[in-house]
This record gives structure tokens, sequence and C-alpha cells, in this order.
């Protein structure tokens, strides 16, 4: 007996998730990071989320005495539709809080010219 199963084409996004530039962001981001975190952690243990992390400013690294100033958030996701990374990005805290820009927040189908890493 043949079963062919069918599976759900899972498409790739980038994401780019711009904090904003007003006063009291960085305090709102890191009074949810915790939470933020633990969301992205199970995002990222079912596979929607394949990279993810902050953006800094470029002193981060050119600058080794410099606090890493954070600016924003970037991911690579993997979902059936772009509804479906728009619903992640809008429910997540830094989105609820005020931290990330509306306005800015860019999503894009992706197509990696190399493999993701597994």
């Amino acid at each position: 007996m043949s079963s062919s199963a069918s599976y759900p084409v899972r498409h790739r996004f980038f994401v780019y998730a711009p904090d904003k530039t007003e006063p009291g962001t960085l305090e709102r981001r890191l009074s949810v990071r915790e939470q933020h975190l633990v969301g992205a952690r199970a995002g990222h243990e079912s596979g929607f989320i394949r990279i993810g992390g902050m953006l800094t400013t470029p002193d981060a690294i050119t600058n080794p005495d410099a606090p890493k100033k954070m600016v924003g958030s970037a991911f690579i996701l993997e979902a059936e539709t772009i509804d479906q990374v728009k619903n992640m990005i809008e429910n997540d805290i830094y989105y609820t809080s005020g931290v990330w820009d509306p306005e800015k927040v860019v999503i894009l189908p992706f197509f990696s010219a190399f493999p993701l890493a597994a």
C-alpha cells in the first residue's frame, strides 16, 4: 500500500523589527526581555524561528568597551503563510509593549542562496 503524505508547504520569511527611538524604549525592552525569550525559544524549538536575534549599533563590535546598544531584532522564519508570520510578530511582547516600531517592521519572503544549518 503506497501512501503519499501531503505536507503543508513552508516558506521562509525575513523579518526586520526595529525598535522605536523614543525615550524609554530600551527600558521597556529590558523589562519584557525574558518573556520575549520564552516565546522565541518555543518558536525556535518548533522550527518556526530558524534564526533570530538582536541588532545593535556598529560600535558593539568596533569598540569592545562600548555597551551593546540594542536597536531591533531580525529573524528568518518558516511558515505556511505570511499571515502566520504577521500574527507571530504582532503577538510578540516586544510588539505589544511598544518596543518594536510597528510602522517600520518589514516582512518579506526569503530565498536562501545557501542551505541553512539544521
